[in-house]
């Protein structure tokens, strides 16, 4: 971290959508984020630049994707019987995306390890936001990891373990910062993903509100 120029940074950082061209760096990313357990792979992030462009958004610093997002549209009201991660992601290549819907759902964020200290998921998610504001979307829910779980597990429900997280008694890498980005808590899922292991299954429907928004 010591060699990266932060003013230069500030400077020469572009963040734009995602093109056909980009999918198997995104990839390369998401599988270093995550693990080839979870990650999306080069297939996954071709059809969802080719099916919602506006929505799959990179970070790029020095010619090198160093950060992403992605991201579909659907009515939140739809998936209420099954709100799994494979369900709403269409298991990935989002061909459920829905541009009549009222709510911009995020699927993944991955931002590179050794960048993690320079508030690109700040900049991701602002990004996010403006394409909810754009698209004049109700909401931007997401359903996030839990990855500091594990920890507790033997002795801590997931809903005691994520309110402890809200309340600032715990800290979890991912809730805490979804926290501070403006999501609101609407419920614990279980079997959202099983093969997170470190989440247990489990993870956290959070929403943020646009307040921009105006009633079709």
């Amino acid at each position: 971290m010591s060699s990266i120029d932060l003013p230069k940074l500030e400077k020469e950082i572009v963040i734009r959508n995602i093109t056909q061209e980009d999918v198997l760096e995104v990839a390369a990313l998401s599988d270093d984020s995550f693990g080839p357990n979870i990650s999306f792979k080069r297939e996954h992030f071709a059809s969802q630049a080719k099916i919602f462009p506006e929505g799959q958004i990179c970070v790029e610093y020095e010619g090198k994707i160093v950060g992403s997002c992605s991201s579909l549209i659907i009515n939140i009201e739809d998936y209420a019987d099954n709100h799994s991660y494979t369900a709403i992601s269409d298991n990935g290549y989002i061909r459920n995306h829905n541009p009549d819907g009222l709510n911009l759902y995020g699927v993944e964020v991955s931002v590179h390890q050794a960048y993690r200290k320079l508030k690109l998921g700040r900049r991701l998610y602002d990004a996010r936001k403006q394409v909810c504001k754009d698209l004049n979307l109700k909401s931007i829910i997401i359903g996030g990891r839990i990855p500091y779980y594990y920890k507790y597990s033997d002795y801590m429900s997931a809903q005691e373990y994520v309110e402890k997280v809200i309340n600032d008694e715990i800290y979890d890498p991912v809730l805490t910062f979804q926290k501070n980005n403006g999501f609101v808590l609407k419920e614990v899922a279980p079997n959202y993903l099983p093969e997170d292991d470190a989440s247990r299954g489990y993870a956290t429907s959070m929403e943020w509100t646009n307040k921009e928004y105006i009633p079709k």
